[in-house]
């Protein structure tokens, strides 16, 4: 990142960076997490040497609380310019940022970027609600498989049944990504996520996988590209190259910057990956506030991580 990026004053400045908090947390002013009052005259803003920066008093419920409060940010010790620095890293990279290098470039322990980045995914969860597709478009849908892919790992045995399923779901009109980690990706599976995640007036774009056959009736259309034919847009114009390219950059990023990833946590960088595709017409800065809107209402525990 260019010099400029780290001299912006949230990276730098607490209290910018608080402030900057509150304003994508309470756009309208504070709301109490613990009772839900947003009557600004029933808020007041303690301040004076007694009192810690940025702390708050409801009248209605009788408590204190902060911008970190109800959040994945609430009880870290981390201060505030490292969240965000850390939160524009994982936002700046197409293929997201190693825990190593949070560490180097932060100053934590390993361990705590580790768990910072596992915060941050958390708050990356999709916050599009809802069908996709709603409007009858197109959608992509494909399956792969990830992990146990050196030969020379002690316990590697071959076939897709040893390794993690992910199916994917693009909107090539909107860009929107969905991608989920399955035990087997088998025509159950692919359904249940299907009908959860897609709009059935929607047109239904796949390979010639036998897993789509059925459920492609369901849809307002099924459109088919055979791959094993060597054809990547068929004769209607539909293609799979969205959801594809979607596989490649995670791929490469699980490769190239992650290099490994437990079958345990997997969800969580699909979740990481799905939200910067979907995001990716934005700028870096735009994209790091969009992630920061998530934290609201998440809680992840050390423990809970692994």
């Amino acid at each position: 990142m260019s010099k400029a990026v780290f001299q912006n004053p949230i990276f730098q400045d607490e209290t910018k960076a608080r402030e900057a908090l509150e304003a994508i947390r309470w756009p309208e002013g504070p709301i109490c997490p613990h009772c839900g009052n947003s009557a600004q005259d029933k808020i007041a803003k303690l301040e004076g040497k007694s009192s810690r920066p940025g702390l708050y008093y409801c009248n209605e419920c009788k408590g204190q609380f902060t911008v970190t409060v109800g959040t994945v940010f609430e009880r870290s010790k981390v201060p505030l310019t490292k969240w965000w620095m850390a939160a524009h890293m994982l936002n700046s990279g197409k293929k997201g940022v190693s825990a190593h290098e949070i560490h180097r470039v932060l100053g934590v322990t390993y361990k705590t970027a580790w768990f910072m980045m596992h915060r941050l995914r958390e708050a990356m969860t999709d916050v599009y609600k809802g069908p996709m597709s709603g409007d009858g478009g197109t959608i992509e849908a494909d399956e792969t498989y990830y992990g146990n892919t050196s030969k020379r790992a002690k316990h590697y045995k071959k076939g897709h049944s040893q390794k993690s399923g992910v199916v994917a779901l693009v909107d090539p009109a909107t860009g929107h990504a969905r991608a989920f980690a399955v035990k087997s990706a088998t025509a159950h599976t692919v359904r249940d996520i299907l009908v959860k995640n897609v709009s059935r007036k929607a047109a239904l774009v796949t390979d010639e996988s036998a897993l789509y056959t059925k459920v492609g009736q369901e849809y307002g259309m099924h459109q088919t590209v055979l791959h094993a034919g060597r054809e990547y847009v068929n004769r209607d114009g539909f293609t799979t190259n969205h959801v594809e390219n979607f596989f490649g950059i995670f791929k490469k990023g699980m490769v190239g910057v992650y290099h490994f990833c437990g079958e345990q946590h997997l969800q969580r960088y699909l979740t990481e990956f799905s939200f910067r595709y979907t995001n990716r017409h934005v700028t870096d800065g735009e994209r790091t506030a969009l992630a920061m809107q998530g934290i609201e209402g998440k809680r992840l525990t050390y423990r809970s991580a692994h």
